[in-house]
């Protein structure tokens, strides 16, 4: 199989593309022969060395795809089924391992690609509305990142429950996208102080919680735009990480309260997993979740797709296909 593999850890140069062998499903796995995969800034942290792994590595955990063969003890899935993970580990490859009790079946009506694109972001997404801070009808949130794959997803699911969303994105075009995903509210960050918007459209008051995952040149802005007692809830890097923080400044500032969650922790049992994965997948396969995915790569220019996410040339879900 054709598969890319990191030796070490640095630019995008360092992505290989490289012949493999299709690996064999142990106990509890099952071999997928994958159809799309989804490019997300974690594959571009270990990479970079920011997360550790062992290498050489194949990067990726998003995958959508058909069922090759199952390892022994696996039940619940039969070859030729139509699944997706988030924790088919090796993803960008032809074909992947995944732990079958990390695997869901996808609904009749979705592609693969499809499948790929709502799987990892629209579960963040979920987990991050629906649980870390459980949005009510009425709150407001500020959302950075508004164009981007799980901002346009958060826009709308926000949407869903009731809430008034602020956005901020870098340009214009990316600003209409944000607003067709139903952002009341749109900050042009280029061209005005997020901070100073936010607080003339809350007339002063700020916002009920910040979903950011942006990072290091956004925390601090962020943590102003809070009403007292608001929540941060930091989910990504993609600026950088932030700095180290004197937490004495959240009593200062309103008593704040500063979260850094991971899906993975939102997915730990099957039950939650199939929980969050069916009800984005049923969304998608409704047309109550719009998805955007006119970013697809072929997998040997996965150095362009990682470079273009970083510079924030893409919109949506980038996508790699085998």
């Amino acid at each position: 199989m054709r598969a890319i593999q990191i030796h070490e850890t640095g630019g995008s140069e360092v992505l290989r593309l490289v012949d493999l062998d299709i690996p064999e499903p142990g106990p509890g796995q099952v071999l997928i022969r994958v159809e799309a995969i989804g490019v997300n800034f974690i594959e571009i942290y270990f990479r970079k060395g920011i997360y550790k792994a062992a290498l050489p590595m194949i990067p990726g955990s998003e995958a959508a795809g058909t069922i090759e063969e199952l390892g022994p003890g696996v039940t619940g899935f039969k070859a030729g089924d139509s699944v997706a993970s988030v924790s088919a580990l090796g993803s960008y490859a032809e074909y992947a391992l995944v732990p079958a009790a990390q695997l869901v079946k996808v609904p009749a009506k979705l592609t693969p690609e499809q499948a790929a694109a709502a799987m990892l972001q629209g579960m963040t997404a979920h987990y991050l509305c629906h649980s870390t801070y459980p949005l009510k009808k009425g709150e407001t949130a500020l959302i950075h990142a508004g164009a981007g794959g799980t901002g346009l997803l958060l826009t709308q699911m926000a949407k869903r429950i009731g809430a008034h969303v602020i956005t901020t994105v870098s340009t214009r075009e990316k600003a209409e996208l944000s607003k067709e995903a139903g952002a009341d509210d749109v900050i042009l960050y280029t061209e005005k102080d997020f901070e100073f918007e936010v607080k003339r459209i809350t007339d002063g008051k700020g916002v009920d919680v910040v979903y950011d995952s942006v990072g290091k040149v956004t925390f601090d802005k962020s943590l102003n735009s809070l009403h007292p007692r608001g929540m941060m809830v930091l989910f990504g890097a993609s600026s950088g990480p932030v700095p180290l923080f004197d937490l004495t400044q959240l009593n200062s500032r309103g008593s704040l309260y500063v979260t850094r969650p991971s899906l993975w922790h939102y997915i730990a049992t099957h039950a939650e997993l199939e929980h969050r994965a069916t009800e984005v997948l049923n969304w998608v396969a409704s047309g109550q979740l719009k998805l955007r995915t006119e970013h697809i790569y072929p997998l040997a220019e996965v150095a362009q797709a990682q470079n273009d996410m970083e510079a924030r040339k893409t919109t949506g879900k980038i996508l790699l296909e085998p």
